[in-house]
């Protein structure tokens, strides 16, 4: 098999204390690492700074998905067993995808109350990887019944209570239906996006509903073999016309976040060019699979082995990005959701074996 087409390809040793339990309490202030492709070594550098790399005319895109409090707690009908569900996404309607612990409590037909009972659901059926169809019931607006309810899905790998539940959302989220956070946002202020704009960097926003899937670990040996989760994304006609405009004038596309460049890469057509639109994406992006419309990434470090490092590594190169990230397990940096960025200031053609 190709280097680069192995899971194992993608292992480095991460120790545990490195993977940031808490956010800082200043959004900017995490470190970034700056990997230029043209450029050997790496720069070490605070997120603020991320102002230096961006020019005027880049178009900086963002998913301004906003997180479910999506984690709901609550008893079956008739036993009172307890029941945790957890949402993963909206199939149609007040019919979900959803994650139900114990397992043994989600067979269909199975009736869940939760708080006073004014939501209520029954298992409808099965779904993707052990998985269940929940469909909800109650009066009123969903939504608010799950603001009132629920709690936020933090990561598997996030073990601390999350005091301040915003702080795991970015300053411009928008659109609820996400069981998880675009993590990259995480580190924008909306002073420096004021500055951001201010140097002549125009920003368009997408909406990709990040799901659960986003942490389910590569089990097979040869990552072709891997499926993907499929995800719902958006983009409308100005923020379009917005990253069109960008490739016309021979100007940068800057993705925020690997959600933001799955997306791009789902909907640019043959002539390179983004159309509106909105569906469900389930690409793979890796070394030797061409990164067509996204010039630079601001992403966070990802897991050992993940499809999330696998598609830094094809912007830049599997041995470039692995070098990078011993280098931050050296220097200290935050790993994962909570920890620092990287910048990847552009992207060279990458073929199998490099």
């Amino acid at each position: 098999m190709n280097t680069g087409l192995k899971r194992s390809d993608y292992y480095f040793d991460l120790p545990e204390e490195l993977i940031a339990q808490t956010p800082l309490k200043e959004r900017s202030h995490s470190r970034l690492m700056v990997v230029d492709p043209e450029k050997p070594g790496v720069e070490h550098r605070r997120f603020d700074q991320i102002l230096d790399y961006l020019e005027p005319g880049d178009c900086l895109v963002l998913n301004n998905t906003r997180v479910l409090p999506a984690r709901l707690f609550g008893r079956k009908a008739g036993s009172g067993g307890k029941v945790e569900l957890l949402l993963l996404k909206r199939i149609e309607g007040d019919l979900w995808e959803s994650l139900v612990k114990p397992g043994r409590n989600a067979k269909v037909g199975q009736r869940i109350e939760f708080g006073d009972g004014r939501l209520q659901a029954v298992v409808e059926g099965l779904g993707e990887q052990g998985a269940r169809l929940i469909r909800f019931e109650y009066e009123g607006i969903f939504e608010e019944i799950l603001d009132s309810l629920g709690e936020m899905p933090l990561p598997p790998y996030i073990t601390e209570r999350l005091d301040n539940p915003e702080r795991y959302q970015t300053v411009y989220s928008k659109e609820k239906g996400s069981a998880a956070a675009p993590t990259a946002g995480l580190h924008f202020t909306e002073g420096l996006m004021d500055q951001i704009r201010e140097k002549g960097v125009k920003i368009a926003y997408l909406t990709l509903h990040v799901g659960l899937g986003t942490f389910r670990p590569v089990k097979e040996e040869n990552i072709l073999d891997h499926e993907m989760h499929a995800e719902f994304y958006r983009i409308d006609e100005e923020n379009a016309r917005l990253i069109n405009e960008t490739k016309n004038q021979g100007h940068r596309v800057v993705a925020v976040g690997t959600t933001s460049t799955r997306t791009l890469e789902s909907i640019v057509n043959e002539q390179g060019r983004v159309e509106a639109g909105s569906g469900w994406t389930d690409i793979f992006i890796y070394p030797g699979k061409e990164v067509r419309l996204v010039d630079a990434l601001i992403t966070n470090f990802h897991l050992p082995e993940s499809t999330l490092l696998m598609l830094v590594s094809a912007m830049v190169g599997r041995e470039r990005i692995l070098q990078a990230y011993r280098t931050a397990v050296e220097e200290r940096y935050r790993f994962f959701s909570f920890g620092d960025a990287m910048f990847i200031a552009g992207k060279q053609r990458v073929e199998h074996g490099e």
